[in-house]
């Protein structure tokens, strides 16, 4: 068996198309020539900075890590060429959700322990904010048009690639890693550790060539475009766009300097003559269904649309293939801790219910014990064997949870529940834990409820997840006030704003008398749910004062 680092990869893939435009993104366009240089100089500018790997993987646990990390604070630009970089090097490049406020992401960097930061300038202030106080020893600053001031002592990332040897090749390892931070099962941020070779398998559609030839053969047979219009700060957006360029395809990235707008989409789709487009569930689905539905383009060559991260509601695929009939949509079934685990193909008059599994994919019982077969009625959870993460970083316990071993073979069990069909197809039921996916973004409902119950007017609050046609879901809290005009709803949305990153913030506020818990002492999110559904207070229970008032008010994200 032979395994590939990502670097390697793209090596042979520029070897064979050199000229090929690798990425576009806005006016930007980079062959795979260009990379494949850029990405070697600036790997050789960090190791000459002392940037790598220092503790062999087989003298670690699972759950720990020999190399340094490198944190992205990064926009869609200059993202793939960023992280290929530091992989060359042997460093680890991080994702940091740069939606997040200055202490979220402090919090993250604090987690990650990275020696280094990358940051588009744009986002300085917040990176500023959250580097203050922090050991660091590089700080790298990348253009995107911004007049905001550099960081002190930030080197710009053209001038980090121009001090790099262009020459010199760093022998890199499939054990090395790739670290993928997600909200996961608990909604606070996790380093999911994943060995090179196994996420190029698992994640990107890749496999063990046997040689580079092989992967020169691919390369040559590529040339489509494909459209990464997901943010590649989550797994999914950065999967896909490394799935396309390592085989050779041209990806276009979507130009995140600017908020998401449907028409810009369609308009790089019909420029661009994209043959594939991914996107991020019911909030992209709508705006772009609405668009379609408003103007005209010639989509002729776009055959595929994926869709992953976030369900995608119906009547919205019914609508984009009314409108695109001779494409499919392939919702794919995954996450940081499993990678692709499966797809389900949706064509003009016939919807994808269930997923076929990739290799690997399974339904195991829900005492976790064994494998059901299908056709096994038992409702237990989706999981994966075969080339998975090593585990969380600096957390034994919850690699211990996530990853078991059944029958002596090692699983991911991410936290949907599921069954399996008689065709051996994996129906998913849901997530088991609390959080809510609002538009690819996921939440943690317990974060947002620490937030609320700090206001000194607020008895009680609970978050929870309502259906949504926009967002897939949306963010709702069920506040008890200590009395009714001790707060209302737009203090408590300002609160929000000033502590959480933007998708966390609720959609509404709905006032009840009493915040409902179980004998246990616990929240009934059962009875919050169904609470947020007909926006009101619950006619059992006590208001207090008699004059609890029910408000409901949209925000922007």
């Amino acid at each position: 068996m032979t395994e590939w680092t990502l670097g390697d990869i793209l090596d042979a893939v520029a070897g064979a198309v050199p000229d090929r435009t690798m990425t576009v993104c806005g006016d930007r366009k980079r062959t795979f020539a260009e990379i494949a240089s850029d990405t070697r100089r600036f790997a050789n500018f960090l190791a000459d900075r002392g940037f790598g790997m220092h503790t062999r993987r087989e003298d670690l646990a699972n759950w720990e890590c020999g190399q340094d990390r490198i944190a992205l604070i990064m926009r869609n630009d200059r993202y793939p060429e960023v992280l290929l970089g530091c992989l060359k090097a042997r460093a680890i490049p991080v994702n940091v959700n740069h939606h997040y406020t200055a202490g979220e992401v402090r919090d993250l960097l604090d987690y990650v322990g990275p020696r280094g930061v990358v940051y588009h300038r744009s986002l300085g202030p917040v990176v500023a904010e959250a580097l203050d106080g922090l050991d660091l020893d590089l700080v790298v600053v990348a253009d995107d048009g911004s007049e905001e001031p550099d960081i002190d002592g930030a080197v710009s990332l053209d001038d980090a690639i121009a001090l790099g040897d262009p020459d010199r090749v760093i022998p890199t390892s499939p054990d090395d890693l790739l670290m993928m931070c997600t909200g996961g099962t608990t909604g606070r941020p996790k380093g999911v550790l994943w060995r090179q070779s196994d996420m190029y398998v698992a994640a990107m559609a890749g496999s063990d060539h046997a040689s580079a030839e092989v992967l020169r053969d691919i390369a040559r047979g590529g040339g489509q475009v494909w459209f990464a219009v997901s943010p590649l700060l989550h797994a999914a957006g950065v999967w896909t766009a490394l799935a396309g360029v390592l085989t050779g395809q041209t990806v276009v990235l979507y130009d995140d300097r600017h908020k998401f707008d449907a028409r810009t989409v369609l308009e790089t789709a019909e420029r661009e003559k994209v043959f594939l487009m991914t996107m991020v569930g019911d909030a992209f689905a709508g705006p772009l269904v609405g668009e379609l539905q408003a103007n005209s383009y010639d989509l002729s060559g776009l055959f595929v649309i994926g869709t992953g991260g976030a369900a995608t509601n119906p009547v919205h695929k019914r609508a984009l293939l009314e409108a695109i009939p001779h494409a499919t949509i392939i919702d794919g079934y995954g996450s940081s801790e499993t990678g692709g685990m499966g797809f389900g193909n949706s064509r003009r008059g016939s919807s994808a219910e269930t997923f076929v599994p990739r290799p690997g994919g399974t339904v195991v019982s829900a005492d976790r014990t064994r494998v059901l077969a299908p056709g096994d009625t038992e409702i237990g959870w989706a999981a994966r064997s075969s080339r998975i993460p090593l585990g969380y970083y600096n957390d034994p316990d919850a690699t211990e949870r996530t990853f078991p071993v059944i029958d002596g073979v090692r699983f991911a069990i991410p936290g949907d529940r599921a069954t399996v069909e008689n065709d051996g197809a994996i129906r998913v039921l849901g997530r088991d834990s609390l959080v809510v996916n609002t538009g690819g973004e996921k939440v943690f409902v317990e974060e947002v409820e620490d937030v609320l119950r700090a206001h000194p007017m607020v008895a009680d609050a609970l978050v929870v997840g309502r259906a949504s046609e926009r967002w897939g879901q949306e963010v709702v809290a069920l506040v008890a006030r200590r009395s009714t005009n001790g707060v209302d709803e737009a203090a408590l949305l300002e609160l929000c704003k000033s502590r959480l990153a933007g998708f966390k913030v609720p959609k509404a506020v709905l006032f009840v008398g009493q915040i409902r818990r179980l004998g246990n002492g616990k929240p009934d999110y059962r009875w919050a749910a169904d609470r947020v559904v007909v926006d009101g207070d619950d006619p059992d229970l006590p208001t207090g004062d008699g004059s609890v008032r029910q408000l409901s008010r949209e925000v922007g994200v």
